[in-house]
């Protein structure tokens, strides 16, 4: 059964009020969605009564010989600064398909506090469509974002102190300590610390100011938590000793002669693991209708992986026939990492690849007027206007194109607002028809399961189509002919342009026989097919430029940047922050999106 829609209102109630009343009316304990997603034993381990973590190596062990189920990856367009509803989409499909009758579980990405208090808000979903609980789910949930920062800033506490006894010791007391002298040159630190707020003033920063006990004064920095490597690898570690091993790979900074410096060689890759054991165990909620999601590992595609995890995603598909698992931003990126680097890890296929559009962000792409969070909506987006729909869905065939070349299915999903008008929807499927695309309207942020109907018709028949699943590289390919294939076959650019500096970390990298292996995870804007955040619709005739790569050793990739991207967001003028409360009375935080 799904909600009784008499009590909610999505067009004239917030988010968080939603959610509120679902918590009230429809949530079920967390014991009764383990049961009926079919857990046993220790399998749960409940982290109070509507939330717990799922012990995936009893469900591995238990479920290995068990076939697997269909396997949806649900990504978008291009979207607006606003965001276009991938998972309000996912939890609309999974709601769906539960609705029809089909076991199914979500796998989505838990929220960073950066978003979450700045413009784009939560990760949860929207309307009748959303993950729940809302307020554990969007503050932290049970933690595994705060083991990261601490895994992640233990190791820059090994780094800095390790850099100050060296400096202020000869090499007879290293010795006595059980040290070995690394040399590390303060110019060629590689990562900096880590918070998971949106705060620009702590890009750039000078550490060690004081005496000789107060460390080395050398210039450092803050990232946003969910850049962290940690959290790309615990999105792709496949179990414990897995992670111990990439974790202990992590290359921190160089040694005057070049040599690299890793958390191993800083003997901190231990305790680092300590931190993330219980996090390595997913995260188990559920959807306003009563179906399990599993929630883990992190957002932003734009400057990390981007992907649920690898784990998440094995015991979805393990428990149920569906797993809807979601990828950040839009099919360049999120799908792109999905395809060459998450399954190229697990060396699970995909089924079909659900691609979020929106009247709205078609009418951006097709010329229409900046959209600015926090500011309304000019007319042509509440206004019916078929030439702007049309003109924008050059950007939409562009990410069909995309999901196209890894050989399996799209379906577009038109994730239908309450405004847009039924000619609007119609010149969006008549384009889809012209590729050969699948192309289903979508009204669960309004209706929630009842409302994705068409869209589950879709995919199931999606889903029943043969696969010819490819990679678009092989582990083999050189990385500047790699990120020439990404520029080229993915965002539409003639070529790619690289400084200096990225074609001496390029030459390190293709003539190092281990570091060659390692895959690619572009840093670029999401906001655009290009590196350029101004240039909507599908732009021609420009050159993507590389500035620098960074190594990820542990997680197994290398990441080019493009453009000027930073690995730190800032916050907006009007943050999300200023409209959070709580009820003094109750204790219900008000104001969540």
């Amino acid at each position: 059964m799904g909600l009784d829609f008499t009590k909610f209102d999505a067009p004239n109630m917030a988010d968080w009020e939603i959610a509120a009343l679902a918590e009230k009316e429809n949530m079920k304990p967390i014991t009764e969605i383990a049961d009926e997603l079919g857990l046993v034993g220790e399998e749960l381990i409940p982290m109070g009564k509507y939330v717990a973590k799922v012990d995936y190596m009893k469900v591995l062990e238990r479920l290995k010989d068990a076939p697997d189920g269909k396997y949806i990856n649900v990504t978008a367009i291009t979207p607006t600064p606003l965001g276009e509803g991938k998972t309000t989409t996912s939890m609309g499909l999974v709601q769906g398909l539960g609705l029809m009758g089909k076991k199914v579980v979500g796998a989505i990405r838990q929220p960073s506090g950066g978003p979450t208090f700045n413009v784009k808000g939560s990760a949860a979903g929207g309307g009748i469509a959303q993950t729940i609980p809302l307020t554990p789910f969007s503050l932290g949930l049970t933690g595994d974002i705060d083991n990261i920062m601490n895994a992640h800033n233990l190791m820059m506490v090994a780094l800095t102190s390790r850099m100050q006894h060296e400096q202020n010791n000869n090499d007879a007391f290293l010795e006595k300590k059980g040290l070995k002298r690394l040399d590390i040159d303060p110019n060629r630190v590689e990562v900096k610390w880590i918070i998971d707020f949106c705060a620009q003033s702590l890009r750039n920063i000078v550490i060690g100011l004081g005496g000789r006990l107060d460390g080395m004064v050398m210039e450092s920095g803050f990232a946003i938590a969910v850049s962290s490597e940690i959290m790309a690898i615990l999105a792709v570690a496949k179990d414990l000793a897995d992670l111990r091993k990439r974790m202990g790979k992590i290359i921190v900074a160089y040694s005057k002669d070049g040599s690299p410096v890793t958390t191993e060689d800083l003997d901190v890759a231990g305790a680092m693991t300590a931190w993330m054991v219980k996090a390595l165990n997913p995260n188990l909620l559920q959807t306003v209708e009563g179906q399990p999601v599993l929630v883990h590992a992190g957002p932003f595609a734009n400057i990390a992986i981007g992907q649920s995890s690898i784990i998440a995603d094995r015991i979805g598909l393990k428990l149920a026939d569906y797993l809807v698992t979601e990828s950040g931003f839009g099919a360049d990126i999120g799908f792109e990492k999905f395809w060459n680097l998450k399954c190229r890890f697990s060396g699970l296929t995909p089924n079909c690849s659900v691609i979020v559009a929106t009247v709205r962000a078609l009418k951006m792409h097709g010329g229409g007027p900046e959209v600015v969070p926090g500011r309304p909506l000019a007319k042509e987006y509440v206004e019916e206007n078929i030439d702007l729909v049309k003109a924008g869905c050059c950007n939409l065939i562009a990410h069909i194109e995309t999901v196209k070349k890894a050989g399996i299915a799209p379906v577009v999903c038109i994730n239908s607002f309450y405004t847009d008008t039924q000619a609007e929807i119609d010149a969006i499927k008549a384009e889809c028809e012209k590729v050969g695309a699948r192309c289903a309207t979508s009204r669960h942020w309004q209706y929630g399961g009842e409302g994705a109907k068409e869209l589950c018709e879709a995919v199931i028949a999606a889903c029943e189509e043969p696969t010819n699943f490819k990679l678009l590289y092989e582990d083999s390919t050189p990385l500047k002919e790699r990120i020439e294939l990404l520029a080229k076959e993915v965002y539409g650019a003639d070529g790619a342009s690289f400084t200096d500096e990225a074609l001496r970390k390029i030459a390190i990298i293709d003539n190092d026989p281990e570091l060659s292996k390692l895959g690619t995870c572009m840093v670029k804007t999401h906001l655009s097919l290009s590196h350029d955040p101004v240039l909507k619709g599908r732009p021609k005739g420009f050159i993507f430029p590389i500035r620098d790569v960074l190594i990820y050793q542990g997680a197994g990739f290398c990441v080019p940047l493009a453009g000027t991207i930073k690995l730190m967001p800032g916050t907006a003028s009007d943050p999300a922050y200023r409209r959070i409360d709580v009820d003094t009375e109750t204790g219900q935080v008000k104001g969540l999106f």
